[in-house]
């Protein structure tokens, strides 16, 4: 077994000629260890498994990226570890996320009021939207009504794209004051 101060020399050889048996002496006493810590912090066991494994996957193919000036090898090597056990979070988080939201039931039948009240919205903003320049309300129709994106604007007009922003911003502006003063 090796000490803590060849495990710079380990990694260097991973780097120098894809030494195998040094990767395999890194993998040896790592592996255990970033097991052990990912489940003392709550990990399953297959998981913490899973993620040493990967773990030292990233340290062999991105030996070249270690610095012994800015960490020690141990350092380096959990700091992957921990990177990995972050990602596979967020992901489990994300996927609850989706699953809790799938399980919410559609928004109820608006009420006649509610349908008067967005009747009544949609009039004032066309008829805002007749009281700007031609320019401007294309760009908006075609971004907020057809939804496309601001470079596909640009190309479909034929003008620059920081024009059409600037026509969105001057409208929006406009729509913004046109709307105050009707409300």
């Amino acid at each position: 077994m090796k000490t803590e101060t060849d495990h710079p020399a380990l990694i260097q050889r991973i780097v120098e000629c894809r030494d195998k048996e040094a990767f395999a002496q890194l993998f040896d006493h790592f592996a255990p260890r970033i097991k052990a810590l990912l489940m003392r912090s709550g990990t399953p066991p297959e998981l913490a498994e899973d993620l040493a494994q990967d773990a030292m996957l990233t340290v062999w193919c991105k030996a070249d990226f270690f610095d012994p000036s800015r960490a020690s090898v141990a350092a380096w090597v959990f700091t992957i570890a921990r990177n990995l056990r972050i990602d596979v979070a967020r992901r489990e988080r994300r996927a609850q996320l989706h699953a809790v939201l799938d399980t919410f039931e559609p928004e109820s039948q608006e009420q006649p009021d509610q349908l008067v009240s967005l009747a009544e919205r949609e009039q004032r903003v066309r008829l805002a939207m007749q009281q700007l320049p031609a320019e401007q309300a294309e760009v908006v129709k075609l971004s907020f009504v057809e939804g496309k994106a601001h470079g596909d604007i640009a190309k479909c007009l034929s003008i620059p794209l920081g024009t059409v922003k600037s026509r969105l911003r001057l409208a929006m502006g406009r729509l913004r004051q046109l709307l105050e003063e009707v409300a």
